[in-house]
């Protein structure tokens, strides 16, 4: 399966709680991941981003989306 998202984490489905209308399912993932980010040059000398800066990552979406090969 090819998908454009870049911020695709494998894990293993942990629960599957279903409900009327909607399900929760919770997937554990291993560490250590990465998450990878792409973000203005900009931004990067803002922030003065180097190699072993310890940072926060903030993921803005409204879903988060399951996929099954």
């Amino acid at each position: 399966m090819k998908i454009s998202a870049r911020n695709k984490i494998t894990g293993t489905v942990a629960s599957v709680e279903k409900g009327a209308v909607a399900s929760v399912v919770k997937v554990e993932v291993k560490e250590p991941f990465t998450i990878t980010s792409m973000i203005t040059k900009e931004a990067v000398d803002d922030l003065k981003l180097k190699k072993g800066d310890k940072v926060s990552v903030i993921v803005k979406s409204t879903e988060v989306i399951i996929a099954k090969d």
